[in-house]
């Protein structure tokens, strides 16, 4: 969230980004909340010094019970600050994130492409799209993840399974030698830490499966919980930021999003993901941004995939991130390209919501800024491999840099 002190100053400011992001919040309502609450809050403190001070020595009767009397008013007063409050924090947390100055303002069609890399392939044959060049491989079964399951779940089975390992374990090489901490996640978070990542844990706009007990919910990605990782510390980046990548199962409704944009396995219910996050100092985001997107870059490069990179606009980016970067690849099914990975530099809007600090050299405690992306997906990268690799009889060829991983397996083709 953003800082109350910041919202005061530049109402304005905040008023239009919000408009410029598509989110109706009442920047008016909110301040109004927080004049209340800060009087509200002055009062009780009144109260307390005045209470304090009657205690001093042996009061008499009377002052035994003008005491009690400030006493009932504290509690009173307490009970209406609470609710307050309530209202104020609600308010507060529905404010975005600022937004980067040079990130397109606009929805989802007016992004800005920064860069295209690599050829187009060309085919001398009808290109099919993933799904039908899985189900004819037999690598996965959508049909029984319905009966199983429900819709939009799935069986991936033979050498799509391999594959997916595959990605896993050179996406999990690439960021070692970059020096992230490799975790594997729970796959269930508390909801107070969704909330404080930025995800809505229950309500119409929740992309994110609750369970009917307790106060857990399923994660939508490895961000929710490595950004829960630190919650309520105060950290030593005296050394540098600190970089994770989490694998985990990632979990997510998709509610609206089925049409030819969600064919196959581009919206799917359930998939595994390897995410980058990391926690730094305010003035490294930047920078510690752009070396993500060149992670994000450098697996794909090695993949020989043709991309383009683009600058998400405005009312696409989501609350917390105040600039985003897609890596998106071409695909058949498309005609064009979709998006694979993502990059995000949330700032301090989700260390505010978490409390996570650090202790600067002068021994004050500031936010952090927090970053996270995509370094695989088991669900849009095996699209672009399966539709950019197919051959005329419907094998395809696995990328060089995975071979080695799949026991020195050249091409996917159908077992006989």
């Amino acid at each position: 969230m953003l800082d109350i002190k910041y919202i005061r100053e530049h109402a304005e400011e905040v008023k239009k980004n919000c408009e410029n992001r598509g989110i109706k919040v009442d920047v008016d309502r909110l301040l109004e909340l927080d004049e209340k609450r800060r009087a509200k809050i002055s009062e009780v403190e009144q109260l307390r010094s005045a209470r304090n001070q009657g205690s001093k020595g042996k009061p008499s009767d009377e002052e035994i019970t003008k005491m009690r009397e400030v006493g009932d008013d504290i509690t009173r007063l307490e009970k209406e600050l609470e609710t307050i409050e309530a209202d104020y924090l609600k308010s507060l947390k529905a404010v975005p994130n600022l937004t980067h100055p040079d990130a397109p303002i606009g929805g989802e069609a007016d992004y800005k492409v920064l860069e295209t890399v690599g050829k187009v392939p060309e085919f001398k044959f009808k290109p099919k799209d993933h799904e039908e060049l899985m189900l004819a491989l037999d690598v996965i079964d959508f049909e029984r993840g319905t009966k199983t399951s429900g819709a939009k779940f799935y069986f991936t089975k033979n050498d799509l399974v391999l594959l997916n390992h595959a990605l896993i374990q050179y996406g999990v090489d690439v960021l070692r030698k970059h020096d992230f901490v490799i975790m594997e996640t729970p796959d269930l978070v508390k909801n107070e830490i969704l909330s404080g990542v930025g995800f809505a844990p229950r309500g119409p706009e929740s992309n994110t499966y609750a369970t009917e007990e307790g106060d857990l919910s399923l994660i939508a990605t490895a961000e929710i919980t490595l950004g829960g990782y630190h919650a309520r510390e105060v950290l030593d980046l005296s050394k540098g930021p600190l970089k994770y990548a989490g694998i985990s199962h990632c979990f997510r409704k998709e509610a609206g999003t089925y049409g030819k944009a969600s064919k196959g396995l581009y919206r799917v219910h359930q998939f595994t993901k390897l995410e980058m996050f990391v926690y730094c100092k305010p003035e490294e985001s930047e920078a510690l941004h752009q070396e993500l997107l060149k992670i994000e870059k450098e697996i794909v490069d090695g993949l020989e995939l043709s991309y383009q990179v683009i600058d998400t606009a405005s009312r696409d980016l989501g609350a917390p991130a105040y600039r985003k970067f897609d890596i998106e690849a071409w695909m058949v099914m498309n005609n064009g390209y979709g998006e694979i990975t993502s990059t995000s530099n949330c700032t301090d809007y989700q260390a505010r919501r978490l409390n996570i600090r650090y202790r600067s050299e002068n021994g004050e405690t500031s936010f952090v800024h927090t970053l996270n992306g995509t370094a695989v997906v088991n669900s849009r990268f095996p699209i672009a491999i399966f539709e950019n690799f197919q051959q005329k009889d419907g094998s395809i060829k696995i990328p060089k840099v995975l071979q080695k991983y799949m026991g020195g397996i050249k091409e996917i083709k159908l077992k006989k």
